[in-house]
């Protein structure tokens, strides 16, 4: 097999071939060997383009109209003569007669490796992609309907600016200390909720094969040894309380006072219940005989929405007062 016949001075000035046309067009083969072939063509309005083929057997034969057999044969094309030189065609010919050499179609192993280039894209997601998703999978299940905002809005504060748009595969510990270590000090509560729900997020991308490997936010074993533990960095201080001793005389002095607040103030002393359950209190929830409150745990049309009960005081029905109820008598609707 004679390789390696055309020069460049010949690919230069070769034309067309007078008279032999093919739809049309005047068209002409110049063999390199060993398969590789510089096409050139000239259309209808006198471009000429020339253009590089592979040619191979595939090993198959077909037979024609008048009885004879002939080898199937499939032409490869390997790109242009503006982008492709003769170095590289005769490299991308050698490579295409390799693979003919393993009883590999060239052709079909081209299709192969760009449909898995398309695949690894499609499965390649950002940080921001991964933290949309998992907030959309889990808030279903979520009790409380703000966390979707707060876990969104403290991710695109502290996150995004730092690796938001990088490759979830490719996020490491590196980048995960980035973003969290001018925090860690400053706002050590937010520094840990961020951790935590980057964490989720790492977590969630790997059970969906965004990304292999440990997760670089786990804080046990990793992070723990790169950034101080959250009760080193600042000492937690606590509201002043009220001595106990004393106590007796401020439910007296609060009891005298007028006002929705003072009932409700004393209200949630008596009950220890959260703010939110303190400003949207209604008295049908509370069965004063039985000394017991039933609550759900958040809106009744949520799917995880459950009853609670917790006891209550004797002295809550002092609360009372005329119809009492922790709303706002002018507008009907839990007080601020």
């Amino acid at each position: 097999m004679r390789l390696n016949r055309l020069s460049q001075r010949k690919i230069e000035t070769a034309r067309p071939t007078i008279g032999k046309r093919k739809d049309g067009r005047a068209v002409r083969m110049l063999a390199d060997g060993g398969g590789l072939y510089l096409q050139i063509v000239a259309e209808s309005d006198g471009t000429i383009n020339r253009s590089w083929i592979f040619r191979f057997a595939t090993g198959n034969t077909k037979t024609s109209k008048n009885g004879k057999v002939h080898n199937v044969e499939r032409q490869m094309g390997l790109g242009s003569l503006d982008t492709i030189s003769l170095a590289g065609a005769r490299e991308k010919a050698l490579k295409c007669r390799k693979l003919r050499d393993e009883g590999i179609d060239p052709i079909e192993a081209r299709r192969a490796e760009r449909a898995s280039v398309a695949l690894e894209a499609a499965r390649v997601m950002t940080f921001d992609q991964c933290r949309d998703a998992f907030i959309a999978a889990k808030q279903a299940g979520w009790r409380n309907v703000k966390h979707a905002s707060q876990w969104r809005n403290t991710l695109t504060t502290y996150v995004t600016p730092v690796f938001g748009k990088v490759s979830v595969g490719a996020i490491d510990t590196a980048l995960v200390t980035k973003a969290l270590q001018p925090l860690w000090t400053r706002k050590p509560e937010t520094a840990r909720r961020v951790r935590g729900r980057i964490e989720a997020i790492l977590d969630w991308a790997k059970a969906c094969g965004y990304r292999d490997g440990e997760n670089p936010a786990r804080f046990r074993g990793h992070l723990k040894h790169l950034l101080a533990g959250i009760p080193e960095v600042r000492r937690v201080k606590h509201h002043a309380a009220l001595p106990y001793a004393e106590v007796a005389a401020f439910m007296a002095d609060l009891r005298g006072r007028p006002g929705i607040a003072a009932k409700a103030l004393e209200f949630t002393i008596l009950t220890a219940a959260r703010t939110g359950e303190v400003i949207g209190a209604r008295w049908d929830e509370i069965n004063l005989k039985a000394r017991v409150r039933a609550t759900k745990t958040c809106p009744s049309s949520s799917p995880s929405s459950k009853e609670e009960r917790s006891p209550t005081s004797r002295n809550l029905a002092k609360c009372s007062g005329v119809q009492f109820s922790i709303r706002s008598a002018r507008f009907r609707a839990p007080m601020a």
